[in-house]
């Protein structure tokens, strides 16, 4: 057999084929467009399926590249010698081309003249038949024909040897095998002597939605051949995490971790997983489409690959700077030539992935504290299982992902009742709706009530054109039941069959205002949505009897609408400006507006510079100055997408839709209400950028005189400050900075004052030294010294000692702080500062850990400090063997 480089192996393949006519189609997006009903591209041919069904491909009928690909169905898997999350597919097709002949002879070619290949070590499989289709005998013969053995061809089932997915092309496929010798079983066993090499699938059917089959247009074929398994083969190995395009990454963190690869079966195991996941992670984020973790669909396995790498990682006492590093290492070094696209954004990928793991360390930090008060007390009381509701309670409490949970449970012998779990959440839903406000309850949870109403009562919105509007009161209700009338005092809901108040919809919110009778007034408070195409006036009776069938004249707050129509108009121009300044990633994800403020939610990776944030504004308030036309159509949805007009993802539209058009800047699909132009707003101001979930941010803005109002307010400010520390609002930069130089000047005179306690506390140490198979040790305490403090003093006696081991313990303010530090010499000899801290921290009541030349760790008990101290000799003498 010849080795390869995983380079030279994509290279030789795509050769392979071109010399035979094919055409190389590149490679696409990690994520799949959702047309098969998976979240990932799972395999080469899965974004072929168009051309597979009859499509005509403008690059012709033979096709071929390296295409990779995403699967994480078997996730707790990867940990062994071959599984692994993300691969490359090495591919080639026959869109209605050659067929078996050619493809079985190509095969064989490519196994024994390539690759090199003894013919008498093959062995293949073929499609045994059933009731959906015939045994392939064809396929059978062209394989001997081509130069495999015939007793080496072997028949076996649709689970082996049918291929498609959920639904589309599909047929029976031809796998081919290396036989390690003569067995007496066949490749259908899992004795480990045959290896699978390369599949071969023969497109002939397509499986519709109802599991049917019908014939295709044209005959296919659809060639397979994982890379990173048949490089590992053809390089005398069968563990693919030795290739390549792992093995920088292992030995790496064989280095920070001090751990050897297959030392340890637990270790390993780590190392395996925390490599193929960072690798996973690192060519979503950088994929075309810059997929990024969150709490659904692909972004949610992400975030889940990073978090089990993060989990892996400080298993083997990695700092989130080494994870961070192990990306480095796969974009930089090993696919900076096969996957230029990683290159190219390197920054959006390490931006992206330390925001994620940073998030999750300081989650899984409290959250492993508190599970492991859960095992014990599982263990302690002779339980097999963790319960649903302490399962909920560290998702719930800490954010504990209920998969993290069961994970570790799992490597304890526990198992969680993840079934419990669901009910647990469930209740929090119910108890989040119960204490949903009296508006919602009366849309949502009374229903019923509106089900028992005639269905000719419907109410007309007219208030697109104007604020007032004359009508007869069709119908009320107290919320839990139908009335005649509502008297002076009374609260309740008021139906009308036409009104000019708009409903809380599409993150508007709600007008308010007046309906009068000549019996009495009702304050409408709130206009809410209700089943049966009615529109809900919420309120209170202020004077005389409000009574079903009188006729009532309707009017909406002028003010309250106007300001929040130039709220809603105001947050059109933000999102355009948005998408001009940071890029057309951006998209709405939601929205709010009434009289007082706008709030828009929106998708970008990171927090906005404040340089980004000042040229939105500017760009919003120079539309505003323009007084740009504000102008609305109405058209049909397949009109509306033709125009450009912006839509919000996810959003169910009728059949007949609002544009909105500010001037020629703006186009989106609202059914909000808007000013005429651009010019009633006033002027546009940001109060805040922040935040609310992974990859979402959050502007809240105010507009008009809500601005002047802001701007007095902070002026009144600016002034009380000034007062107070002693000086002129126009003075005030200079007087903080010479404060702050104060302060600092006060700091570090602080910190030399401990640092010279903590000296003085510790005294003479020198003759504590003393050497353990050949390496100087220090292992004493000193009272009432920080962390901070205690790193310093380690740093200081490890120059005085030049080379060895230091451990230092300290009680402060009734909590234990421990360091431990190696030196490079100390570590050569087998020093590990990380597992000396982990080996005594126990004692003291506490954990940590850390790397080979620096660790620490806190503990609760200081009484077991003189035993940590002892036993700090004992470990240090077992690592020096």
């Amino acid at each position: 057999m010849r080795q390869f480089t995983s380079d030279e192996l994509r290279k030789t393949w795509k050769q392979f084929y071109i010399e035979r006519g094919h055409v190389d189609v590149g490679a696409v997006s990690l994520v799949s467009d959702g047309s098969t009903g998976v979240l990932f591209n799972v395999a080469g041919m899965q974004p072929l399926m168009p051309y597979l069904l009859g499509q005509k491909h403008p690059l012709g009928t033979r096709l071929c590249n390296v295409q990779g690909c995403v699967r994480t169905n078997d996730i707790d898997s990867v940990g062994d010698k071959s599984h692994v999350t993300f691969f490359e597919m090495m591919g080639s097709w026959s869109l209605g081309d050659y067929f078996k002949k050619e493809r079985c002879q190509w095969s064989f070619e490519l196994l024994t003249q390539v690759f090199g290949f003894d013919a008498d070590h093959l062995a293949a499989t073929v499609f045994a038949g059933d009731e959906n289709a015939p045994r392939d005998e064809e396929g059978a013969q062209y394989r001997i024909a081509s130069g495999f053995k015939k007793e080496n061809i072997y028949y076996l089932p649709a689970e082996d040897n049918w291929w498609g997915l959920e639904h589309g092309p599909c047929g029976p496929d031809s796998e081919m095998f290396y036989v390690a010798d003569r067995p007496d079983c066949g490749p259908g066993c899992h004795c480990g002597k045959y290896t699978e090499l390369g599949n071969d699938v023969f497109m002939q059917y397509e499986k519709h939605q109802d599991g049917s089959l019908t014939p295709l247009k044209q005959k296919n074929v659809d060639t397979g051949w994982g890379l990173e398994r048949i490089l590992a083969f053809l390089n005398g190995t069968r563990d693919v995490y030795q290739i390549d395009l792992f093995a920088p990454v292992i030995a790496y963190v064989e280095k920070v971790s001090g751990t050897k690869y297959e030392q340890d079966e637990k270790l390993t195991r780590s190392m395996r997983i925390l490599a193929d996941h960072i690798r996973t992670s690192v060519m979503l984020i950088g994929d075309e489409a810059k997929l990024l973790p969150s709490n659904v669909g692909a972004g949610y396995v992400l975030r889940r690959l990073i978090r089990r790498a993060v989990r892996h990682g400080r298993v083997l006492n990695l700092k989130v700077d080494d994870l961070l590093r192990i990306a480095e290492i796969y974009i930089d070094d090993i696919y900076a030539e096969s996957y230029p696209l990683l290159k190219a954004n390197k920054e959006f990928v390490i931006t992206e992935l330390k925001k994620e793991i940073n998030r999750f360390e300081s989650t899984v930090e409290n959250g492993m504290k508190e599970f492991r008060k859960i095992l014990e007390q599982k263990k302690k009381a002779g339980s097999a299982e963790i319960d649903g509701k302490s399962a909920f309670y560290l998702y719930d409490t800490f954010g504990f992902p209920i998969e993290l949970t069961v994970e570790l449970a799992q490597e304890e012998g526990l198992k969680v009742d993840e079934a419990g779990f669901a009910e647990a959440m469930e209740e929090q839903k119910q108890k989040a709706r119960d204490n949903q406000n009296f508006s919602a309850k009366l849309s949502t949870e009374n229903a019923g009530l509106y089900e028992s109403l005639d269905a000719s009562v419907v109410s007309e919105f007219v208030g697109y054109d104007t604020l007032d509007a004359e009508s007869s009161i069709a119908a009320i209700n107290t919320g839990s039941e139908w009335k005649d009338s509502l008297n002076e005092g009374e609260e309740g809901t008021v139906i009308t069959f036409k009104t000019p108040f708009y409903a809380t919809m599409g993150g508007q919110k709600g007008d308010f205002g007046v309906i009068r009778t000549k019996q009495g007034v009702f304050d409408v408070l709130d206009t809410i949505k209700l089943p049966g195409g009615r529109i809900g006036h919420i309120g209170k009776v202020v004077a005389g009897v409000i009574t079903a069938g009188e006729s009532a004249s309707l009017s909406v707050s002028a003010l309250n609408r106007g300001n929040t129509c130039k709220n809603h108009t105001a947050t059109h121009l933000l999102q355009e400006a948005l998408r001009e300044v940071l890029g057309d990633h951006v998209e709405q994800s939601g929205s709010y507006q009434d009289g007082e403020r706008t709030r828009f939610d929106f998708s970008h990776g990171q927090a906005m510079t404040v340089e980004e944030i000042r040229k939105v504004e500017e760009i919003v308030n120079d539309k505003i100055a323009e007084d740009l036309t504000v102008e609305t159509k109405i058209m049909s949805l397949d009109e509306a997408k033709k125009t450009g007009a912006m839509a919000l993802f996810g959003e169910k539209y009728g059949d007949t839709v609002r544009v909105v058009m500010v001037g020629d800047f703006s186009k989106e699909l609202c059914g909000g209400t808007h000013v005429g132009h651009t010019g009633e707003i006033g002027s546009f101001k940001i109060l805040s950028e922040s935040g609310v979930a992974a990859g979402i941010r959050r502007i809240e803005a105010i507009t008009g005189r809500n601005v002047t109002a802001y701007y007095q307010d902070m002026e009144e400010k600016l002034n009380a400050v000034a007062v107070a520390l002693k000086t002129s609002p126009a003075s005030l930069l200079e007087r903080a900075e010479h404060l702050m130089a104060e302060m600092k000047a006060l700091q570090s005179e602080n910190e030399s004052l401990k640092s010279k306690a903590a000296k003085d506390a510790l005294g003479d140490v020198s003759d504590q030294v003393k050497e353990i198979k050949g390496v100087k040790f220090l292992s004493t305490s000193v009272a009432g010294v920080d962390m901070n403090g205690l790193r310093d003093l380690g740093d200081q006696l490890k120059t005085k000692i030049g080379e060895g081991v230091i451990v230092l313990i300290s009680e402060c303010d009734g909590k234990v702080n421990m360091v431990a530090m190696a030196t490079q010499e100390a570590i050569d000899k087998g020093a590990h500062a990380g597992n000396l801290i982990k080996g005594i921290a126990a004692l003291v009541g506490g954990g940590g850990g850390g790397r080979p030349n620096m660790a620490q760790a806190g503990g609760k008990n200081p009484a077991g400090i003189s035993a940590a101290i002892a036993e700090a000799s004992k470990v240090l003498e077992s690592q020096l063997g």
